[in-house]
């Protein structure tokens, strides 16, 4: 597998966080961030950062690690990243496949270097069966060296389909269609590399007979697409829904979840103040306590244990 490029920006901005308390006694750290597509899992490893900062982001999206197609794949862009070092993130190449071999290698890699520098290494992603492999394989003894805190950022199905929704229209509007034809190649195999990526091959009936459509018939072509997109990455949520579920009951995974719910119901400045309360606040309390002495197994038990799919508590600060 081929490695186009290893680039990691560099913090350019003074944040006023806390660091590790690092004792060589003790295994080092990491923080996972698990959920859902859409449920704002590199929002939140960014705010984690900047307040335990330092601190570096390892991307666990086996799509978002290959190079190109920023929209498709709904890569953070680089003033999202607000200055967090981003490690596995369009780095492979399109054309050949990133496997989990790769990602559990290269991830062990960055997390030892991370910690090494004393930096907090934060894991976020949508690919559990890659962050599993790397977690329970005793070939990397991942559990005999790191002390893990996981946190589950869910929102109910409902809520979160109407969002999923909402932003394929989005990419529509900001170019998907447009960037996934100049990548388009008749003959490509979308079993390989980047073209496996939901919003890839939707689109190869209409990009395939375009120069032979009139109007009518590219934007019925175009709707189905978008249809398909939309079912499809619907799907691929509860897919992972059932898979980080199976995680917690099955493997025993201390997850702690975070009912993102209500802030997906709201708009502007609402949404932005019910994401600190009901995530950002309640996550750095439970990392805070994870980081500075007590297991993650202490925090907090008030989580529900088995939530239902379209309601539960969210982890209130106030019980942290």
């Amino acid at each position: 597998m081929q490695i186009l490029s290893n680039h990691i920006m560099q913090p350019s901005r003074l944040v006023t966080g806390f660091k590790p308390r690092v004792h060589h006694h003790q295994k080092d750290k990491v923080v996972f961030v698990l959920g859902a597509t859409g449920t704002g899992k590199s929002r939140l490893s960014i705010d984690l950062a900047n307040r335990f900062f330092p601190a570096e982001i390892i991307n666990s999206d086996k799509i978002q690690a290959y190079q190109g197609l920023d929209i498709v794949t709904n890569k953070i862009t680089k003033e999202e990243q607000r200055g967090v070092p981003h490690h596995l993130l369009g780095i492979a190449d399109p054309n050949a496949n990133f496997t989990v071999t790769d990602f559990c290698e290269m991830t062990l890699v960055a997390v030892e270097s991370i910690s090494r520098h004393n930096s907090l290494p934060i894991i976020a992603g949508g690919s559990n069966s890659y962050m599993e492999r790397l977690i329970e394989d005793n070939n990397y003894n991942f559990k005999s060296k790191y002390d893990c805190c996981f946190l589950w950022v869910d929102v109910s199905m409902p809520v979160l389909h109407s969002f999923l929704h909402s932003r394929v229209d989005e990419m529509i509007r900001n170019g998907m269609v447009d960037e996934v034809r100049s990548f388009f190649d008749p003959n490509a195999d979308y079993s390989t590399g980047i073209r496996k990526a939901i919003g890839v091959q939707e689109f190869d009936d209409l990009l395939r007979n375009e120069p032979f459509l009139d109007d009518n018939s590219k934007a019925r072509l175009l709707q189905q697409a978008i249809d398909e997109i939309k079912a499809n990455n619907c799907t691929l949520a509860r897919r992972q829904l059932e898979k980080i579920r199976r995680l917690r009951m099955i493997k025993g995974w201390n997850l702690l979840r975070l009912d993102a719910t209500d802030v997906f119901r709201k708009r502007g400045k609402d949404a932005n103040q019910a994401w600190e309360k009901l995530v950002v606040n309640p996550s750095e309390a439970i990392v805070r306590r994870f980081l500075y002495g007590l297991k993650a197994t202490d925090v907090p038990s008030s989580i529900p244990a088995i939530p239902a799919p379209t309601r539960g508590p969210a982890v209130a600060a106030a019980s942290l």
